[in-house]
């Protein structure tokens, strides 16, 4: 085939539009990329491998430009009012189309995404093994990868309190069938990745929810989905994504230290991820980079859903995220623990509800994309100065340098024996300039 012109079901979608292409910071093409060089090496590693960027189906192909106010404003060619079987199919089409031509290697769904309107659990379960069967035969044909499916816990009204977590046993088991289904069919897709997004493991009100069963349920039943992984032979990582609240009032997996706080609980630790969303982030009160660095620190960082919210609005928009140095400051924490394995930069993103042109979907994409190339080369310049490793390493040097912080740190201190050693040292500290302003500006010397 043409490069970019898939026709495997029919003609091409996005006509006159051609392959998106690296032209260098000097290009005004606005259908080109101008920082990502997917060849370009970067701190030892290729731009294409640090990055492992990929194209949500939901957000791109699925959502009409509905919202609470109105209805759908896109009218894409591959949607109808039905969903259909021949909706379905059209839709594939263009999704492997658009991701072919924007040159990235990976894409996400949810089980639903990729289906036509299933009203049962058995047309779903049906209707979901024909579409993978389509979605291998689109793989090899084109080359693009799977980084993580999920099963859609949150849409169908049974769960609307909760797939996992549900009251009712009977809802529960569909949501650990949709489970099972998904996971296998991401396993034979060859998919890096098993995302579970509890957008409804969570609750409304305390006044109907027995918190201690739903939290145990949510435990046992993730166990279970650990075990059926390693069962067939599932090499990828399962991923938590956290997220505060929306749909539900609280969620479960509130944000990375919740999160891992349950692990932990659990005995899951080791065997579960996250799956880190800059919105989400920002909904919990957090910052991108502080997610990134607690998952770091606490040894369940797994992928990443890049995106960002509007700091106006209280709920998830869903944005592209352009801002440069809110990615840097979050990518000067991700890298030194050498960056992502099985895990990509998902863009978990839509166009805005007026942007209703085919072209705007390439317009979003291509300025992720960039955003994310930019920010990478930021990041890796401030880190191979490496100014900030070796302030951070001096302000810490008296836990391993002085006697007091040896001592402290020894095998057998006790609250009683370090209090003993400040009072006959007559220990009489002074604070240390921290210079965050100086860091600060060493940042923005390297956001070009």
């Amino acid at each position: 085939m043409a490069d970019g012109q898939i026709q495997i079901d029919g003609d091409p979608i996005f006509k006159g539009i051609d392959p998106i292409r690296y032209e260098g910071p000097s290009s005004d093409n606005p259908l080109a990329y101008r920082y990502y060089d997917k060849d370009r090496v970067v701190m030892g590693k290729r731009m294409e491998d640090h990055l492992r960027m990929a194209v949500c189906y939901w957000h791109t192909f699925c959502w009409d430009g509905y919202d609470i106010f109105g209805g759908g404003t896109f009218g894409r060619p591959w949607q109808n009012a039905s969903n259909d079987r021949a909706a379905a199919d059209r839709k594939m089409q263009a999704a492997f189309e658009f991701f072919t031509k924007l040159g990235l290697p990976f894409y996400c769904f949810h089980d639903v995404d990729v289906t036509e309107a299933s009203p049962t659990p058995a047309d779903l379960s049906n209707n979901f093994a024909r579409a993978a069967e389509r979605l291998a035969a689109y793989q090899e044909a084109t080359g693009i990868k799977l980084l993580w499916g999920t099963a859609n816990l949150f849409s169908n009204p049974r769960f609307a309190a909760g797939g996992l977590t549900n009251p009712n046993p009977e809802i529960a088991a569909c949501a650990v069938r949709q489970i099972r289904e998904c996971l296998e069919a991401t396993h034979q897709l060859g998919g890096a990745n098993y995302v579970l997004w509890g957008g409804r493991e969570g609750y409304d009100t305390l006044l109907n929810t027995d918190l201690s069963r739903e939290l145990d349920n949510f435990g046992r039943f993730l166990s279970m989905v650990v075990e059926h992984k390693h069962k067939i032979g599932f090499k990828g990582k399962i991923l938590i994504e956290p997220k505060p609240h929306e749909p539900m009032y609280h969620q479960y997996d509130f944000d990375t230290a919740t999160v891992y706080g349950f692990l932990k609980r659990y005995g899951l630790d080791k065997e579960v991820h996250v799956n880190i969303e800059p919105n989400h982030a920002t909904l919990a009160g957090h910052s991108f980079a502080h997610e990134l660095a607690t998952a770091v620190a606490l040894g369940i960082m797994g992928s990443i859903d890049i995106n960002s919210g509007n700091f106006q609005n209280g709920w998830d928009t869903d944005q592209f995220n352009v801002d440069l140095k809110d990615i840097t400051t979050a990518l000067i924490e991700l890298l030194p623990s050498g960056g992502l394995d099985t895990g990509g930069f998902n863009f978990d993103a839509k166009v805005r509800r007026q942007s209703n042109s085919l072209e705007d979907l390439f317009y979003a994409h291509v300025g992720g994309v960039d955003t994310l190339a930019r920010a990478l080369l930021a990041a890796a310049d401030v880190l191979e100065k490496g100014e900030l490793a070796a302030l951070k390493a001096k302000r810490y040097a008296g836990w391993t340098d002085s006697e007091i912080g040896k001592l402290m740190l020894s095998e057998g201190a006790t609250l009683e024996s370090i209090a003993d050693a400040a009072a006959a040292r007559n220990v009489d500290a002074s604070h240390v300039s921290g210079r965050q302003e100086y860091l600060e500006n060493l940042v923005n010397r390297s956001i070009v």
